[in-house]
């Protein structure tokens, strides 16, 4: 079945808020690992969130895949950077990753639909 991965996206967010009211030491912490690792510097923040895709697929992670397709977008990556980081894991990752490719490159086509 095709995930709708908008709404996974935002299922997922208000996930992280209600864990973030519960523990909000561990969210917060990884939330600042996040927003450091992805801030500008040396490497883009595009370059680091199709970096972060890469690996999302190579792990097989759904909701990776979800939250490093719209944020690679969001910071300026185009569908064909995407499409080369998509071809780059599945290189790395074999025929796991050619699924989980699939998977966002599924994820793709939505959140371009939704610009």
């Amino acid at each position: 079945m095709i995930k709708d991965y908008s709404k996974h996206y935002n299922d997922l967010t208000k996930l992280i808020k209600e864990l973030g009211a519960n523990i909000p030491e561990t969210i917060g912490s990884f939330n600042s690992l996040h927003k450091a690792s992805t801030a500008e510097g040396v490497l883009s923040s595009k370059t680091k969130e199709l970096i972060a895709l890469g690996i999302a697929i190579t792990v097989r992670c759904d909701g990776c895949i979800a939250f490093h397709v719209h944020d690679a977008l969001k910071s300026g990556a185009s569908s064909e950077e995407i499409l080369e980081t998509i071809g780059v894991a599945v290189m790395m990752g074999g025929g796991p990753a050619l699924m989980y490719g699939c998977e966002a490159l599924e994820a793709l086509n939505q959140f371009v639909v939704l610009e």
